[in-house]
């Protein structure tokens, strides 16, 4: 499973001025993800981040966070640094400087496809990224580092699709995760992605309806148009959703609409609607998984362009009517350049996972 892991040492800069923690960098060669239909690369690259105390003792242990980004994001994402933002490293720092929470350990998983994200889930049409995170990377963190290797102290985060697959991967794997933050996670798929369907459509007609022809162009271009993302958006969770058995693009995938008269399959859009979160919370083995957790914290702007506030409520709304115990906000802002709210959801996710 770990032919080669190679690590490399990064010491962010913080505004805060408090002690620094350590990146490390792992070169993470999958064995799930060989021969993986798109052929994207089994080797991954893992950024992990040790708090500042990590490195002056040899018995202490830490709680960890699986933070997840979003879709066409990796793991590298949370480190970039920048102007305008601080980086995750950075919020970290500054929190644990104002004691708004405990010392942790985050890693930031890599699960890109050639169409932008895996969803984090198993698939024919992409690969088996949920087993590598679950059954790969998990157990290799946990042998590696000095990490509480129990669920009671490992938590999964993310925004977008990482706020997605943060909430499937928890739902699924209470035995692993006690905590999860999912901020404006994907749900409701009736309005998040259905509404782009009509747009896909008529970016498809544009290259004579031919998914082929589209991607070749799109793969090419230097610059990529930003006004074909709903229907790169609709191939990367048709990939996820409803794949195929063949291994050639475009046939390895079926869309759930005609592309000429833009009608629902009902078919293949019921085998999307079983990925959904507000269709999955009728199950009850996934209300008794949720019961299991310590802290389930949902946000989302009011403001959100994909209308994932509306998804947000409709869960939120299940949840309290079964009972199950959350906790969902509202803040007054879009769905893009969100990486702040985290500083809500981290003193959260570590009172929760800590010793």
């Amino acid at each position: 499973m770990l032919h080669d892991v190679r690590t490399s040492n990064y010491h962010p800069k913080t505004k805060s001025g408090v002690g620094r923690g350590t990146i490390e960098l792992n070169i993470f060669e999958s064995s799930v993800l060989k021969d993986n239909p798109l052929g994207d690369p089994s080797a991954r690259v893992i950024p992990v981040y040790l708090p500042p105390s990590y490195n002056t003792s040899k018995t202490r242990r830490y709680p960890v966070i699986y933070m997840l980004t979003g879709f066409t994001g990796t793991g590298l994402h949370h480190i970039n640094f920048s102007f305008m933002y601080p980086s995750l490293p950075e919020r970290l720092e500054s929190l644990f400087s104002k004691k708004a929470m405990p010392e942790l350990i985050v890693v930031m998983p890599d699960c890109m496809t050639r169409f932008g994200g895996s969803q984090y889930i198993n698939s024919e049409g992409t690969g088996r990224y949920e087993d590598h995170l679950i059954k790969e990377l998990i157990p290799f963190i946990d042998s590696r580092y000095l990490t509480l290797a129990k669920r009671e102290h490992r938590a999964v985060m993310g925004k977008s699709s990482g706020g997605y697959g943060a909430l499937v991967l928890g739902m699924r794997y209470p035995e692993i995760f006690s905590s999860i933050a999912c901020h404006s996670g994907d749900m409701y798929f009736e309005l998040c992605y259905g509404v782009e369907f009509p747009i896909a459509c008529r970016i498809l007609e544009k290259h004579g309806g031919s998914l082929k022809k589209f991607y070749a162009n799109f793969e090419s271009a230097p610059k990529k148009p930003p006004d074909v993302f709903p229907l790169v958006n609709c191939v990367a969770m048709a990939a996820a959703y409803s794949p195929t058995t063949k291994r050639t693009f475009p046939q390895n995938l079926d869309l759930p609409f005609d592309i000429h008269t833009c009608e629902r399959n009902s078919e293949i859009w019921e085998k999307w609607l079983e990925h959904d979160p507000v269709s999955l919370i009728d199950k009850k083995k996934y209300q008794d998984a949720l019961r299991q957790m310590k802290l389930l914290f949902i946000d989302c702007g009011k403001k959100d362009e994909f209308h994932l506030q509306f998804g947000s409520r409709i869960f939120s709304k299940r949840l309290t009517k079964l009972g199950l115990r959350h906790r969902y906000e509202e803040f007054d802002d879009t769905h893009m350049d969100i990486a702040y709210r985290y500083e809500t959801s981290l003193p959260l996710i570590a009172k929760a996972i800590k010793v």
